[in-house]
């Protein structure tokens, strides 16, 4: 069906709209348990052993989001990245009575950097986002609708738990972790693979399959549900840490 003029002007201002914005995708493994309670904060784990602060400019954070809807084909789907986290992780041997913090400042998002894009399978992620598309996106991606910047200028990640993973699943644990995205909190458990280096450094992996409303985002439509955001989003993390001590040598 041949879109009007119009709706060809509309639609890339509105995709821009959405935080998240998804395409039909393959079925996805389902996100792990999460609590969508919202409230009072948990009580903050008492920080124990070594500490290791996260190198930011050695660490990634990236969010894969899809358009949805009938009229998907006329947006992109996303690659939201922070390359600026900070924070630090508390690591007792054993591991379990481990903890972590992580920051993440919302101004410094990016959308759609051309070689994380190229990681990506191309028929998902083309190359062909233009700099005025990018730009829109995330300008409001950081505005009043979606994570509001000005307001909540961070993301906030805190280890609640840490559980075994399974024999199956050596160096991993399972972090019950809380968010406060826009001031909201919520908690969600999810895997992290761990190694630690003889030269005090720490690399921490994982990924995630979590929905926008399990952070208390609400997915965008528009247009009668004719274009949507997918709920459902792809996390990945890669973060190094170097132990404070190692840090403040000479």
């Amino acid at each position: 069906m041949r879109l009007s003029q119009r709706c060809k002007l509309l639609l890339p201002t509105a995709l821009a709209a959405a935080l998240l914005s998804g395409c039909p995708s393959p079925p996805r493994a389902p996100p792990a348990p999460a609590s969508s309670a919202a409230g009072t904060p948990a009580p903050v784990p008492l920080h124990l052993g070594t500490p290791y602060e996260v190198l930011p400019q050695a660490s990634l954070l990236t969010i894969l989001v899809y358009r949805a809807g009938p009229l998907a084909s006329a947006g992109h789907n996303h690659v939201i990245a922070s390359h600026d986290m900070s924070g630090t992780f508390y690591v007792v041997p054993g591991i379990l009575q481990s903890s972590f913090e992580l920051h993440v400042p919302a101004a410094t998002l990016t959308v759609d950097e051309a070689g994380l894009r190229a990681q990506q399978p191309a028929a998902d992620f083309p190359a062909d986002v233009s700099a005025g598309a990018k730009e829109g996106t995330r300008h409001n991606m950081l505005g009043a609708a979606l994570l509001d910047a000005e307001h909540y200028p961070e993301i906030t990640l805190r280890s609640l738990q840490l559980e075994p993973a399974g024999d199956a699943t050596p160096a991993t644990v399972r972090a019950r972790v809380e968010s406060s995205v826009r001031g909201q909190l919520r908690t969600f458990t999810l895997p992290v693979h761990y190694a630690l280096s003889g030269n005090g450094m720490l690399e921490a992996t994982g990924a995630i399959e979590l929905r926008q409303t399990e952070l208390g985002l609400t997915p965008f439509s528009a247009m009668l549900g004719a274009l949507q955001v997918q709920d459902e989003m792809h996390i990945s993390f890669h973060i190094l840490a170097q132990s404070a001590d190692l840090g403040r040598a000479p």
